[in-house]
């Protein structure tokens, strides 16, 4: 370590100065240096070995259509065979499963987490696909809000959810990029970095692959669609990633499956015509897409999704919930006076909402009022018909009574007068043969 020639920036004290908005310039700043060792250059040795006890955590959300490679591929790049559910073509709706595993190498702890797309593109009506996924992102994004703000929060043992690359699944077949394809990578481009990868490359020529590349860059430019390039600030991997990003997207080939090539075991596809070697640089651009994120590029991706992606999100969040910053030029930002004028601002939306559904409670009443009033006016008009139906039914009963009554007792004094003459009849018969009798005596 060096002993000598450190430098340290002091900032310059000014006194008696009345109080202005200042900027930070290069004469408020001198350099000065060291006389012997501080110690303080072991600051980066002590961020690795906190770094290291603490663990890391890397999010990959893979999206693509079911059966097109996206858990193989899983397997293969970290070299293990991950407990994942075979999805199948009948999907309502797109799912997302996050899965989380812990996973060590070389006493580096990394918590994983792969996110899948369950049913994606398998619809009829694919325009709402990117919907889901979408959501998910956000929610993850939200949840780090809410930690942050909480006034007891633990950032430091918080499980970190959000996404820090979405590897985007290509179908080789065709000859450029499906509209699913443009539309939800366009909707993401904000939200996540992604890298657009060809999934099972083997199934295509090499001249096809490299102008269906062409075609699928060139598409990309042409509609807005910003895909994550690896950086070339950093002078140790300027050359490497400037070169790969020429290679986008990467064309790859997943396999857990070993073969015996010559005298090694070596990750491969046997096909009855040959076999594609996984991490043959000339049979798939696999060992590229690795190297670029996982060996090179992961801590990038996690700085650019905190730092951009995450940023982007926040800002809007706290601006939908009336927080802003502040310039030289204006007042100074207060939370309790953004807070009361929040407060204010839902007090009157929520008054305002209650004397709406009170005014809607007191329509529904009048309207309720109006219809029983007019149901009561018509049972009662009904009352009066069925009414006055009796009264003249009644009427009618008691005069055909009447009627019946007067005809019974017809019949009666018919049936007396009948009973009468009957008799008469009878007398006069049963004298008529005394008489005879008397006479023949005499």
């Amino acid at each position: 370590m060096r002993e000598k020639g450190v430098y340290i920036f002091i900032q310059h004290e000014r006194l008696n100065v009345p109080f202005q908005s200042q900027k930070p310039q290069n004469e408020d700043k001198r350099t000065v240096e060291l006389s012997g060792h501080v110690g303080f250059d072991s600051l980066p040795d002590q961020l690795v070995s906190k770094s290291v006890a603490n663990g890391f955590c890397f999010n990959i959300l893979c999206v693509g259509e079911t059966g097109i490679g996206k858990s193989t591929l899983m397997n293969t790049l970290f070299n293990t065979v991950f407990e994942n559910e075979e999805a199948s073509h009948y999907q309502n709706k797109v799912q997302l499963q996050p899965q989380t595993y812990d996973l060590e190498e070389s006493n580096v702890n990394l918590k994983l987490t792969i996110v899948h797309t369950v049913g994606f593109g398998d619809q009829i009506n694919k325009e709402d696909s990117y919907k889901p996924v979408l959501d998910y992102i956000d929610t993850q994004f939200g949840r780090y809000l809410e930690e942050e703000m909480k006034i007891k929060r633990s950032l430091f043992n918080y499980h970190d959810t959000r996404i820090h690359v979405c590897l985007y699944f290509i179908t080789p077949t065709g000859h450029s990029l499906k509209s699913l394809d443009l539309v939800t990578m366009k909707k993401l481009d904000s939200k996540v970095n992604i890298i657009p990868v060809i999934a099972k490359a083997d199934t295509v020529s090499k001249s096809e692959l490299d102008k269906l590349k062409i075609k699928i860059m060139s598409e990309l430019v042409s509609n807005g669609v910003q895909i994550y390039q690896f950086p070339t600030e950093d002078e140790a991997v300027t050359e490497i990633n400037a070169s790969m990003n020429t290679h986008l997207p990467f064309a790859v080939v997943g396999s857990v499956e070993e073969v015996q090539i010559g005298n090694k075991m070596v990750k491969a596809r046997l096909y009855p015509w040959g076999t594609v070697q996984v991490e043959n640089e000339n049979h798939c651009d696999f060992v590229k897409l690795r190297e670029m994120l996982l060996r090179v590029n992961m801590e990038d991706l996690r700085d650019q999704t905190h730092a951009r992606h995450y940023e982007l999100y926040r800002r809007c969040r706290l601006e939908e919930m009336g927080f802003k910053d502040t310039d030289s030029d204006s007042q100074s930002f207060s939370l309790q006076e953004t807070y009361e004028a929040k407060r204010k601002e839902f007090v009157k939306e929520l008054q305002r909402k209650e004397e709406n559904m009170r005014q809607m409670f007191v329509n529904k009443v009048k309207e309720t009022e109006a219809e029983l009033k007019e149901k009561e006016k018509e049972l009662h008009e009904r009352f009066e018909q069925l009414k006055r139906l009796h009264q003249d039914e009644k009427m009618n009963l008691e005069e055909k009574r009447r009627e019946l009554e007067e005809e019974m007792n017809a019949f009666n004094r018919r049936k007396m007068a009948a009973e009468t003459l009957m008799g008469q009849a009878l007398t006069g018969c049963s004298q008529q043969p005394f008489k005879k009798d008397k006479d023949k005596k005499n």
